[in-house]
């Protein structure tokens, strides 16, 4: 669960699909060796295709439960998590 904190503009690859490049930010607290810990993440992730053109409408710090998977950046020292799903949290 998180929410998009910023958003870039839309863009088109080469064949024509729309992608959006946007940071998620995840904060919650959890358990861990008997202390609460507060956890605080910031992701860069991207959209491609419908659910781009779908996630750039989505208004900014909405919670949103995202699926999808973790892949090296441009640089092999960066990651960037593609989402293939999000839904809204109540």
């Amino acid at each position: 669960m998180a929410h998009v904190e910023e958003i870039s503009p839309m863009r088109y690859t080469p064949s024509g699909l729309p992608v959006v490049e946007c940071r998620l930010i995840h904060e919650s607290d959890i358990e861990e060796a008997g202390i609460v810990r507060k956890v605080h993440l910031s992701l860069k992730s991207k959209a491609v295709g419908i659910l781009a053109e779908k996630l750039i409408r989505q208004p900014l710090h909405t919670p949103l439960l995202f699926s999808g998977f973790l892949a090296s950046g441009a640089n092999s020292k960066s990651v960037i998590f593609h989402i293939h799903s999000y839904q809204t949290v109540s």
